[in-house]
């Protein structure tokens, strides 16, 4: 399973959703689209307009929806 998280260094749900996947042990990578803009433009390309975006297996999912995260991981929470 691969875990990539889209966010900006001053996004309290980016910092909320790396504390719950950091806390459920879920290894993700993260892509700081304030420091590479290219990673928004990505973001753009998958139809969403601001991060966070979690990407689970090339399933994205907008917004903190630990729920949804946990459910395309195959995990209960």
């Amino acid at each position: 399973m691969q875990v990539v998280v889209y966010s900006k260094p001053h996004c309290i749900e980016c910092n909320v959703l790396k504390r719950f996947l950091h806390d459920y042990g879920i290894a993700y990578e993260v892509r700081d689209c304030a420091a590479h803009p290219e990673y928004l433009e990505e973001v753009k390309a998958m139809g969403f307009l601001g991060v966070p975006v979690t990407v689970v297996n090339d399933t994205a999912v907008q917004g903190l929806q630990p729920d949804e995260i946990l459910r395309l991981l195959g995990r209960s929470g």
